[in-house]
């Protein structure tokens, strides 16, 4: 199932962002036990690299993140950690 979760959340970003660099690591099992987790939900990060974040601050990429996942901030995902950058910004 946790598999499953990774490939919607990439499908989910691929489609909304078509970025240049994605990757997420399901973090669950570090948190299993807290009290947050106990729900079935994950632990997520995410690192991000799309022309589509250009010219948005930090809190507007993020929310572009979470609209895109939809539903599943409710139902998949209890803690999401994003990386959320241009490709100007990942070349550094």
């Amino acid at each position: 199932m946790t598999a499953s979760r990774v490939d919607r959340i990439r499908d989910a970003l691929q489609a909304a962002f078509a970025p240049q660099s994605l990757q997420v690591v399901d973090d669950s099992a570090r948190h299993a036990g807290h009290v947050g987790a106990r729900d079935g939900r994950g632990h997520f990060d995410v690192d991000i690299v799309s022309d589509a974040f250009a010219g948005l601050m930090p809190l507007a990429r993020h929310r572009k993140v979470y609209a895109a996942l939809g539903e599943m901030m409710q139902t998949d995902i209890h803690a999401l950690s994003i990386k959320a950058r241009t490709p100007e910004e990942a070349r550094g």
